[in-house]
């Protein structure tokens, strides 16, 4: 699986603000995680590498992703976290765990999106409770390249919990270490008001318009949403995150876009729900 990128609109700020901007949020990070960077995996877009402190997804810690609307967005939210962790399956030996809540993770969709099946160790988890145990307990194993798991709610004590098992992880390999992923899947209306993350980085994700395809017939190629709302050491941002259907890998392929949805804009003839091919999430029932 490659990732690929179209070219960028230059910067608006100067170059020297620009890396003085970086700096400063390599300073930042280093307070904020006691004076040690966690390692990190390029992921081959140079928009998204640049925005990420050390140049790439940091390893050894916890991200969250989310989908924009209920259910509506699971789809997009699990494909863009595949799209996360398929550098680190190419980099990285051993399997990936998957903590499901529902039975609708498919293999074939997985093989449609590049990624080899065998890779993943799927856990059924019947609640949150168990999601989060099974993930903190997956994060002990150094054999691991990363850990997926499916939950409603992310209280700060068990997002601290998962935060330092995969930090502890991450000082005893010396390369970034097991590293945790919390899809956040919403199974009915909230008790309560959100808490705080505690995550080194948050995601939202959307279905996005799709370009037009080669035929008029044919639908384009997905496209998803992708907002970046929080990262230790970095600036929120907004990015078109694109799957080539035909190559079968994974494209971020729309500049970089701080604000309105410019790149994804009018003018776009066909509308779809971006999210896993071949039915990669199969609804339950």
């Amino acid at each position: 699986m490659s990732l690929v990128m179209a070219p960028e609109k230059p910067p608006a700020e100067a170059a020297g603000s620009a890396v003085d901007l970086a700096v400063l949020r390599e300073r930042v990070q280093a307070l904020e995680s006691g004076g040690a960077r966690p390692a990190v995996q390029p992921l081959g877009v140079p928009a998204l590498d640049r925005r990420l402190p050390g140049g790439g997804l940091a390893l050894g810690v916890l991200h969250q992703i989310e989908g924009r609307r209920d259910e509506w967005d699971d789809a997009p939210a699990a494909g863009f976290c595949l799209a996360l962790i398929a550098p680190i399956l190419a980099s990285r030996a051993g399997p990936a765990v998957w903590v499901t809540r529902r039975d609708d993770l498919s293999g074939r969709g997985i093989a449609a999106l590049g990624l080899d099946p065998a890779r993943f160790l799927i856990v059924r988890a019947d609640d949150d409770r168990e999601a989060l145990w099974a993930m903190e307990e997956a994060l002990k194993c150094r054999s691991l390249a990363a850990v997926v798991g499916e939950a409603a709610e992310l209280e700060p004590a068990a997002g601290r919990r998962l935060q330092l098992a995969a930090e502890a992880r991450g000082g005893e390999a010396g390369a970034g270490g097991v590293t945790a992923f919390l899809l956040r899947r919403r199974f009915g209306p909230p008790r309560r008001a959100e808490p705080p993350s505690t995550a080194h980085s948050r995601w939202c994700v959307a279905a996005a318009p799709s370009a037009s395809a080669p035929l008029p017939e044919l639908p384009g190629r997905p496209r998803w949403q992708v907002e970046l709302k929080r990262c230790r050491g970095a600036a929120p941002g907004s990015f078109i995150v694109e799957w080539d259907d035909a190559s079968g890998d994974v494209a971020m392929a729309a500049a970089l876009c701080d604000g309105p949805d410019q790149a994804a804009g009018a003018g776009l003839p066909r509308r779809r729900r971006a999210g896993y091919p071949e039915a990669e999430l199969r609804r339950a029932g």
